[in-house]
Order: structure tokens, then sequence, then C-alpha cells
């Protein structure tokens, strides 16, 4: 979240929790739905917890900053990205979706992980990963 508006004291403890509390434990459980971006400055892998759900060849979610998110800032760069779900990775092509209406989206998304974007999300934008199997 470093471009634009300085972020609020609540986005700077929801980023600070997410990054150095939350997210290093939840990549670590099997079950956890993790995206797997490239990173735009380092090329490196970059995985980042997230919920959502798979709809026939397509995984959709919504990102809680949507355009100061650095997931969606690597998506921006390269849109391929894997998605792990059940413990098995998937290949794809993440595609940002600024007009769809993320309340609309996550009434079809899993509760438990709308309640966190719900909270603690400022800008949301919906995401859909279009999987190559």
């Amino acid at each position: 979240m470093t471009s634009g508006a300085p972020p609020t004291v609540r986005d700077a403890v929801t980023v600070f929790f997410q990054r150095n509390i939350a997210n290093p434990v939840m990549r670590h459980l099997p079950f956890q739905t993790l995206l797997e971006t490239t990173g735009r400055r380092s090329g490196r892998p970059r995985q980042t917890p997230v919920g959502g759900r798979r709809i026939d060849n397509h995984f959709w979610f919504v990102s809680e900053f949507g355009e100061k998110s650095q997931y969606v800032r690597n998506i921006a760069a390269d849109p391929r990205v894997r998605i792990r779900l059940n413990g098995r990775w998937h290949r794809g092509t993440a595609v940002p979706l600024p007009d769809d209406d993320p309340h609309a989206r996550m009434q079809e998304l899993p509760r438990f992980n709308n309640v966190g974007v719900k909270t603690f999300g400022t800008n949301l934008l919906t995401i859909r990963v279009d999987l190559d199997d």
C-alpha cells in the first residue's frame, strides 16, 4: 500500500497483522488456498492466502485492498499465477474485474473469508483466475 493516499491507521494495522502474523501461519496450513504471483520487482514467487471458490474452470475471490494490494500489483505486471486448492496447484491467468460488484460476488463465496474482507477491506476488487486445467 505504497501509492496514492497514505494508509489509514486501520489499514496499517491490518497489513502489519496479515503480513507478519496471519499470512506466515496460514501459508503452512494444508487446507488453505494460496495465490502464487511473481514478484514484479524481485521475480520471485510470492504466496498469499486467499479465500474464494472454484466455479467450473474459474477461481473467484475478492481482494480487500484492491489495486493497492501487493499481489494485485504483481498480477498487473504478470497475470500468470498458480492457485493451491485442496493441496493441489493449478496454473491460470488472473483477471481483475473492476466493473464487477464485489459485494454481490461475495454472496457466492465462502462466508468465513467474507467476514474478514467486509471487516477490513477498504477498496474491494473482484479477481477471477481462469484456470488452465
